[in-house]
């Protein structure tokens, strides 16, 4: 329950100013990423030939150039749903102090001023997160081909256990130094990683994986201070 509360509390803050702005900055560049990508697949289908020359007892054969752009934007938007995890961690790593910084203001107003990350200091985050999470997931190709059915499940499980342990540890490291960051996700391990599943599951639908990156990062950052502040008793 604790776990839905916290995203409810971040939900409601959706509308508020600071938090608002982050939100349309982070969906900005997810969307022209996302087009970008696309214009790029249309551009590359460009090159594909659509006649195929005369087959024996078929004659001339080519392919319909309307369906094979239709295919291709389909393929990009499938796609899409996957490639939203690490876009969601590159994102993360840029607005992860503005958006933590948003939430702490507003319930959490009482604490000292955070240990910010400059933007060069953001975008190396956002650069090694992103490339953890490709790595993994190019590691544990051969699993997802293996699992058959269970792959997406496999998907899942794999990267919601890379988003809990580095949102929580990227959130934490503002407030505690990096090795006691990692002592508290460790002792959250259950709680981090249902965390993290709830954000991989979300960030394969379409429409919905455009925000979540943001949410999760503030669901997160009201775990931490709960479990924070458990923690000090």
């Amino acid at each position: 329950m604790s776990l839905i509360g916290d995203f409810l509390r971040a939900l409601a803050q959706v509308f508020d100013r600071r938090f608002l702005w982050v939100l349309i900055k982070a969906l900005g560049l997810t969307i022209g990423l996302l087009l970008a990508v696309t214009a790029g697949a249309g551009w590359l289908l460009a090159f594909v030939p659509t006649d195929l020359g005369t087959w024996p007892l078929v004659g001339a054969v080519a392919l319909p150039t309307l369906g094979l752009q239709a295919l291709g934007v389909i393929g990009v938007l499938i796609a899409s749903s996957f490639l939203m995890i690490p876009v969601a961690a590159l994102f993360v790593g840029l607005f992860l102090d503005e958006i933590a910084e948003a939430v702490e203001a507003r319930h959490y107003p009482d604490l000292p001023a955070a240990a910010g990350q400059g933007f060069l200091e953001g975008l190396g985050s956002a650069i090694r997160f992103t490339g953890v999470v490709v790595g993994v997931n190019i590691l544990a190709l051969l699993i997802y081909l293996i699992s058959g059915p269970l792959a997406p499940f496999v998907f899942i499980a794999v990267n919601g256990l890379l988003l809990g342990r580095e949102y929580f540890e990227m959130v934490a490291a503002r407030r505690l130094s990096a090795s006691d960051a990692a002592t508290l996700r460790k002792a959250n391990f259950w709680r981090t990683w249902l965390a993290g599943i709830a954000m991989a599951t979300a960030l394969v639908v379409p429409i919905m994986n455009l925000i979540v990156p943001v949410l999760g990062v503030a669901t997160i950052t009201h775990q931490f201070h709960r479990r924070w502040q458990a923690q000090r008793g």
